[in-house]
């Protein structure tokens, strides 16, 4: 394409066409003459929202060494274990006490990073509209939103709920909320808004397509929530409701405790300004973030950025040393948010290897088998750098988290419905009801509960009829 001709057809984007002239990235106007003045027009405004040096910037720190991104040694954190003696359980009764009494003064809001397609799970659409539940088939978004309900309910309460999207899942999501009812909810205390995108790039650092008039965008990551929060007006629009601290969590965890009481109790009883959730990791090369202290600080550290030694290191008893596997879950105080903007620092962007479908040098559609692109992602846990206080509590993962990543096998629709039959299993037991398993300790047959009958195993106990004859199929 002539760089002149193109200034002169639309001199409104002179810059912009100079700016990916000067990027060499002018294989993105190949087709151009094929393409229509509509399509044209939005593929230059797709290059006007393009900061070429920054994208080229990137692609050229991917490739530097990021085996140990911080310096220091690794020290295990404190961690608030789970309760397994009377004392122990006293201390977490004071922080539910402490959680409850935040959540009826209205001073907490869910926050729930939406922003990705449900393409490796063969879904059309986002991850949260997915079924899952294991009778009802509800959506991710569904028990999500009943769980928030519940505990509307439960503590006389608004709790508002903010979805970060992306400009690709935007619309799709609100329509689904629309067409739902919100699921229950006031539509007034549902609040949507997009994160930021960065453009994806094959091994060379162009970049891709995936029609003749558009180039493929990706969200920016969930450390892109910090930046919109304070672009988006998100932050000052919390504060105008009184929200002191924002329960933090990713879609696709189906076992999430949605605004946690406890939790939320040991962070405000701490004055932390940032707190996480931990699980034991299950295997040494399990692909979890690593939850560490480097030079008296919070870290996490990528499983792919931990040394061989690192990975594998044992304690004298012969646990793992380095065993606190961040689930993504996190308590983060408006306060301390605002300091973070106050500063003016960005977070760091990390280099993901994808497949991602594109256009081939003919204008055809290829769906890659092997990793094909770079993607550009920030981490909202790169923000503990400036923690000074923060609280880390472990959990179960059968009780807490079984996220939805994967088709088939591990962290698939598949396991993480049959999580959910084996905790409402594991709650129906613990009332005294006879429940059967088979071999890998999984329930033989289906259950659901709905948050909206029981939102946790003490209420349902209170609830259920002790004469209760399980037949395979139970739904309450």
């Amino acid at each position: 394409m002539n760089r002149k001709a193109l200034i002169k057809e639309y001199p409104d984007y002179n810059k912009y066409v100079d700016n990916i002239f000067e990027a060499g990235q002018t294989h993105v106007f190949k087709w151009w003459n094929d393409i229509s003045p509509p399509e044209k027009k939005r593929l230059l405004e797709q290059i006007a929202s393009i900061n070429f040096q920054f994208v080229r910037k990137l692609f050229n720190d991917s490739f530097k060494k990021t085996t140990q991104t911080t310096k220091g040694s690794l020290v295990p954190p404190q961690i608030i274990t789970i309760p397994k003696n009377t004392s122990e359980k006293d201390v977490a009764q004071k922080a539910r006490q402490i959680g409850e009494d935040a959540l009826r003064k209205g001073e907490i809001a869910v926050l729930t990073v939406a922003g990705g397609h449900g393409t490796r799970l063969g879904a059309d659409g986002p991850k949260g509209t997915l079924p899952i539940a294991p009778i009802s088939s509800k959506s991710i978004f569904q028990l999500h939103a009943e769980k928030i309900r519940a505990t509307q309910q439960k503590y006389q309460t608004c709790i508002p709920w903010y979805i970060m999207t992306s400009e690709t899942n935007d619309l799709v999501t609100q329509t689904f909320f629309q067409t739902n009812q919100f699921f229950g909810l006031d539509p007034r205390q549902v609040c949507f808004f997009t994160q930021g995108m960065l453009p994806a790039v094959d091994f060379q650092g162009n970049l891709l397509m995936d029609s003749k008039s558009n180039i493929v965008m990706s969200p920016n990551g969930h450390g892109g929530t910090i930046i919109a929060l304070k672009e988006k007006g998100i932050l000052e629009d919390m504060e105008r409701r009184g929200i002191k601290i924002i329960f933090y969590h990713q879609v696709d965890n189906v076992l999430i405790k949605i605004v946690d009481p406890v939790f939320i109790g040991y962070h405000l009883r701490d004055r932390a300004e940032m707190s996480l959730k931990v699980v034991k990791k299950c295997r040494p090369e399990e692909k979890v973030g690593v939850v560490v202290c480097i030079n008296g600080s919070l870290h996490i550290v990528e499983y792919s950025e931990l040394s061989r030694d690192e990975m594998y290191a044992r304690n004298e008893n012969g646990t793992l040393k380095y065993n606190a596997g961040s689930i993504a879950v996190h308590i983060i105080s408006i306060d301390f948010l605002e300091k973070v903007h106050q500063k003016g620092e960005g977070l760091p962007y990390h280099a993901a290897v994808k497949k991602v479908s594109c256009l081939d040098g003919n204008g055809n559609i290829i769906n890659p088998e092997k990793n094909n692109a770079i993607k550009f992602e920030s981490f909202i846990f790169d923000v503990l750098k400036y923690v000074k206080k923060g609280v880390v509590m472990e959990v179960l993962r059968e009780d807490e988290f079984s996220p939805v990543k994967n088709m088939e096998g591990e962290n698939s629709p598949a396991t993480a419905r049959q999580d959910l039959i084996n905790l409402f299993g594991r709650w129906l037991r613990s009332a005294g009801i006879s429940i059967p398993t088979d071999s890998q300790g999984n329930v033989v047959g289906l259950i659901e509960i709905s948050p909206c009958f029981a939102l946790e195993e003490e209420e349902l106990k209170s609830k259920i009829d002790k004469h209760l004859q399980f037949n395979g199929n139970l739904h309450l």
